[in-house]
């Protein structure tokens, strides 16, 4: 089962003296925040949702303004939290691709039926992501290439991969 809610960002701290809080994008596109109506903080098991007020975005961070959130106290509050976007009102995806935080997890297996392991990260260098598997294989750096991962499901948490294009590009690490 898919999580209901995505993070997207992780609160570094108050940015002036009303209320207006910096913010880490975790999204490989920060002007997603221009859109965000409503952004929701993790309390325990409760995701609690809170309207944004006004968004600015610079080259290293998001300015986010935040409903009840009106002084420097309120704001530092704040500091070390994740935010959150139901799924509901996250960004649209093409039908070729996944959030990452729904392709960690996945078990990769080639089409010889040899399984290469969970897959533990994704590297984002530019280009292609790449994908790193941990197993009994060792560490396995898979490019995300079409000709390499033939089958992705998020669902049953299984990815298909090319055996022979396997051979050809992927990194074996088994230390």
């Amino acid at each position: 089962m898919l999580d209901a809610y995505l993070v997207i960002g992780e609160v570094l701290k108050p940015q002036g003296v009303r209320g207006e809080i910096k913010v880490r994008p975790l999204t490989s596109d920060p002007e997603r925040f221009y859109d965000l109506e409503q952004v929701f903080f993790k309390k325990g098991q409760d995701y609690n949702a809170c309207e944004v007020e006004a968004c600015r975005v610079s080259d290293e961070a998001v300015f986010l303004k935040l409903d009840g959130v009106n002084d420097r106290d309120a704001a530092e509050m704040l500091r070390g939290q994740m935010l959150y976007v139901d799924r509901e009102n996250a960004v649209e995806l093409s039908e070729d691709e996944n959030f990452i935080v729904d392709l960690i997890g996945c078990i990769g297996t080639d089409t010889n039926g040899r399984e290469i392991g969970k897959l533990v990260d994704v590297m984002q260098p530019g280009g292609n992501d790449v994908y790193i598997f941990k197993g009994a294989l060792g560490e396995v750096l898979v490019p995300a290439l079409r000709s390499v991962v033939l089958k992705v499901d998020v669902h049953s948490k299984t990815m298909l991969l090319d055996a022979k294009r396997l051979g050809e590009v992927a990194v074996f690490d088994e230390n």
